[in-house]
C-alpha cells in the first residue's frame, strides 16, 4: 500500500486545493507546495490544524515533519493570509514561513553538494600509491582563493555558497555563523533621548560604513538560452533608435565552471510599458505586472534580472556602435543605474538560512547592452554589492548632476540621519588613504558577471524558427499585439504542432491580457502542459470551451476580414450598412449598429 496521501488546504481567499503528502514529508516541502499551489510567493501566511486557529502548524527543531502534528490522509488544514503591511517588498519571496526559512531550489541543491575541488595525482610531486593523497593532490575547499587565482581566467569572486561554506567550516562547524544585513537607519525604540534631530546615542546610532570589495557574488554567470531572445529585444532599437528596458525571466541553475556556482539562465525578455528616447528610458506603471508574474510562475520561470540598452550608432552601413562604456574616460554603470539596480535587488531578496532576517543579498542581475572596444554590440553583466543595497534601501545614496561615474552620500538633515561612509584608495605615493564618500566612485559598489550564449541552444519559449513570430508587448509605434496578428500567427501552425505555437512568452501574455479572448481564467492547464511538455494535457485544453470560443472568433475573422481595424468584428446587421451607421466599442472595438446601446460582443455599455 502506498504511503502517499492527499491533504486538503482551505483558504477563504482562494478556496480549497489538494496537495500530495506522506507521513515523513518535511514541513518545508509542505510549505513549498502550498506556496506554489496557491501562488503565495511574496505573501505571508499561517497554517492551522483547525478552523478556530488554536493549533498552528509551524517548524521547530523538534517539529520538522507533518508526522509531528499527527496529520493523516484526507485531513483539512486551514490557510490564513496575513496582511502585507510589513511585507518587505514587491516580488520578494517570503523567506520565513511558520518559523522556517524557505530557500530557493538552487540553494537547497547546493547545500547538499560536497563542493570540494578534487585534483588528479601529480606524477612529478606525489610519491604515494594510486589510492593515497598528499598535500599536492588532496581535495581543496571551494573557497581556496590561491587555487582560484591560478585558473585561466582567474576567479576573482567566490561563489556565494563557497563563502557560506567558509563561514560554517572550522572547528565549530558554523555554530555561531550569522549573516547580518547592514542598516543605515537609527535603531527605533531608544528612550534615553528625544527622537532625531533631538538627540542620538551609541545604542541607536548606525555604524559608519567603510566600503569594501565584496569577496563573493550571489550569481556567477548569466546565460541567454539563445541569441534570438536578445536579437528580438534589440530590434526595437534598430527600428527606432530609442533605448529600451526589459525584464529577464528564467531560472537559476548550477554553474559547474566554478565551485558551488550559480548561473541565471534567461528564457524570455518581457518589455514593460515605457517611454524611450535616444538617450534615456522612463518606465511607466505596468497594469499587467501581476498577470505576467503569475504566468511566469506557472511556467516555472521567475524574474531573474533586467536588461537595458545604451547604444549610439557609429556607422549605419556596417552596424557598428560607439564605445561609450568601460574605458578609462568613462564608466561601467552610472550612479543612477547602480541605484536602480540596487532598488531591483532590494525588491527580489535572497532567502538564506544563515541570515538573522531570513534573507541576505539578492540574485537579481543587471545586463547592459553597449558598444565594446571593437565597436560591436556587447553584453556586460553586473550586480551591486550588499553594501550598496543597504545605502539605497535607506535612501543614503544619490547620483551626481554632471558626472555619471560618481555617486554622492547625502548629508544628515533634521528629517534623516545619515552615517558617514568612507572608501579607501591609493594615492600617487602608494599610500592607502581613507576618503569620505562625497563624491563616491561607483566602481566600489560593482561586481561584474560574465554574459554568454550556450553552445547547445535552447528554445523554451521561442517558437518561430523560420516562421513569423508574435509581436512583442508595449511597442505601440512599431508592433501591435492585435487579434489579427494573433490569428495570423496561429494560422502558421497545424493543431498537431500547437505545443510549439504556444511556446512564446509574449503570446501567452497577450492571451491572458486581451479582453477579446476569454482565456485569462482558463490558462492554468495550458501553462502546465507547456511547463511539462505534456501533449495530452494540451490536447485536452484545446478541446475546452474557452479555446473553442477563440476558434469561432478566428473562423469569423477569416470569413469576414476587417477593412480598417484588426479588432473590428462586423456583425450581420452592420455588414450591410455604411461605416457611418455603426459605432466601435471602446472596450473590445467590436463594430456595433447605431441602434445598439450596449456591445454585442462584450455586453458593456456604449459610453
Amino acid at each position: 500500500m502506498s504511503s502517499q496521501f492527499l491533504l486538503r488546504i482551505q483558504s477563504p481567499n482562494h478556496g480549497t486545493k489538494r496537495v500530495n503528502a506522506s507521513p515523513n514529508l518535511s514541513l518545508q516541502s509542505l510549505f513549498q507546495q502550498i506556496d506554489a499551489e496557491f501562488n503565495l510567493y511574496g505573501t505571508k501566511w499561517n497554517l492551522w490544524l483547525d478552523r478556530k486557529k488554536t493549533n498552528q502548524v509551524f517548524g521547530s527543531k523538534n517539529k520538522n515533519s507533518i508526522s509531528a502534528f499527527n496529520i493523516k490522509h484526507g485531513d483539512m488544514l486551514y490557510l490564513e493570509i496575513l496582511p502585507d503591511n510589513d511585507k518587505q517588498s514587491n516580488g520578494t519571496n517570503n523567506s520565513q514561513i511558520n518559523g522556517l526559512v524557505i530557500e530557493d531550489e538552487i540553494d537547497q541543491m547546493l547545500w547538499k553538494l560536497d563542493g570540494k575541488i578534487y585534483r588528479q595525482k601529480n606524477e612529478q610531486l606525489c610519491r604515494h600509491g594510486a589510492q593515497g593523497k598528499c598535500l599536492h593532490c588532496v581535495p581543496l575547499e571551494p573557497y581556496d582563493e590561491e587555487y582560484l587565482q591560478t585558473l585561466v581566467p582567474p576567479i576573482k569572486f567566490l561563489s556565494f555558497h563557497s563563502y557560506l561554506r567558509k563561514l560554517v567550516g572550522g572547528v565549530d562547524k558554523g555554530k555561531f555563523a550569522m549573516l547580518e544585513n547592514a542598516s543605515c537607519k537609527i535603531k527605533p525604540g531608544c528612550k534615553e533621548h528625544l527622537p532625531w534631530p533631538g538627540g542620538i546615542c551609541t545604542k541607536c546610532q548606525p555604524n559608519a560604513v567603510t566600503l569594501q570589495r565584496q569577496k563573493y557574488r550571489h550569481v556567477d554567470f548569466i546565460q541567454f538560452e539563445n541569441p534570438k531572445i536578445v536579437d528580438k529585444f534589440l530590434d526595437f532599437w534598430r527600428e527606432s533608435g530609442k533605448q529600451r528596458i526589459g525584464h529577464l525571466y528564467g531560472k537559476y541553475e548550477h554553474h559547474k565552471a566554478m565551485p558551488l556556482g550559480i548561473k541565471a539562465v534567461v528564457s524570455a525578455i518581457y518589455e514593460p510599458p515605457q517611454i524611450g528616447t535616444k538617450t534615456s528610458v522612463e518606465l511607466l506603471e505596468d497594469m499587467n505586472n501581476n498577470i505576467v508574474e503569475e504566468i511566469a510562475m506557472k511556467l516555472g520561470l521567475r524574474k531573474v534580472g533586467w536588461i537595458f540598452t545604451d547604444l549610439v550608432p557609429l556607422d549605419i552601413s556596417t552596424g557598428s556602435v560607439k564605445h561609450l562604456r568601460g574605458h578609462v574616460d568613462s564608466h561601467f554603470l552610472s550612479a543612477e543605474e547602480c541605484i536602480m539596480a540596487a532598488d531591483y535587488q532590494n525588491s527580489y531578496l535572497n532567502p538564506c538560512r544563515l541570515a538573522s532576517d531570513g534573507y541576505f543579498g539578492s540574485k537579481f542581475v543587471t545586463v547592459v547592452v553597449a558598444g565594446d572596444s571593437t565597436n560591436q554590440i556587447h553584453f556586460d553583466g553586473y550586480q551591486v554589492s550588499d553594501q550598496c543595497m543597504a545605502l539605497v534601501k535607506d535612501d543614503c545614496l544619490v547620483p551626481t548632476l554632471d558626472a555619471p561615474e560618481l555617486g554622492y552620500i547625502k548629508e544628515s538633515t533634521n528629517e534623516q540621519y545619515v552615517p558617514d561612509v568612507f572608501y579607501k584608495e591609493t594615492d600617487k605615493y602608494g599610500n592607502e588613504v581613507t576618503r569620505l564618500a562625497r563624491p563616491l566612485p561607483v566602481e566600489y559598489l560593482l561586481l561584474d558577471i560574465a554574459v554568454a550564449f550556450p553552445k547547445e541552444q535552447a528554445f523554451s519559449f521561442y517558437a518561430c524558427n523560420g516562421l513569423n513570430s508574435f509581436p512583442i508587448e508595449n511597442r505601440p509605434h512599431s508592433q501591435n499585439q492585435t487579434f489579427e496578428a494573433f490569428h495570423q500567427y496561429m494560422q502558421q501552425f497545424p493543431i498537431s504542432n500547437y505545443m510549439n505555437a504556444f511556446k512564446d512568452f509574449h503570446l501567452l501574455i497577450y492571451m491572458a491580457t486581451c479582453d477579446v479572448l476569454p482565456l485569462k481564467d482558463s490558462m492554468s492547464d495550458l501553462l502546465q502542459a507547456l511547463k511539462t511538455n505534456d501533449d495530452q494535457l494540451l490536447q485536452n485544453w484545446i478541446k475546452s470551451e474557452a479555446w473553442a470560443t477563440v476558434q469561432h472568433i478566428m473562423e469569423a475573422q477569416s470569413a469576414n476580414p476587417p477593412s480598417n481595424s484588426p479588432l473590428e468584428f462586423p456583425s450581420a446587421s452592420s455588414a450591410s450598412g455604411s461605416a457611418e451607421s455603426a459605432w466601435s466599442c471602446a472596450h473590445c472595438t467590436y463594430l456595433n449598429p447605431q441602434i445598439n446601446q450596449s456591445c454585442e460582443m462584450c455586453n458593456l455599455p456604449r459610453s
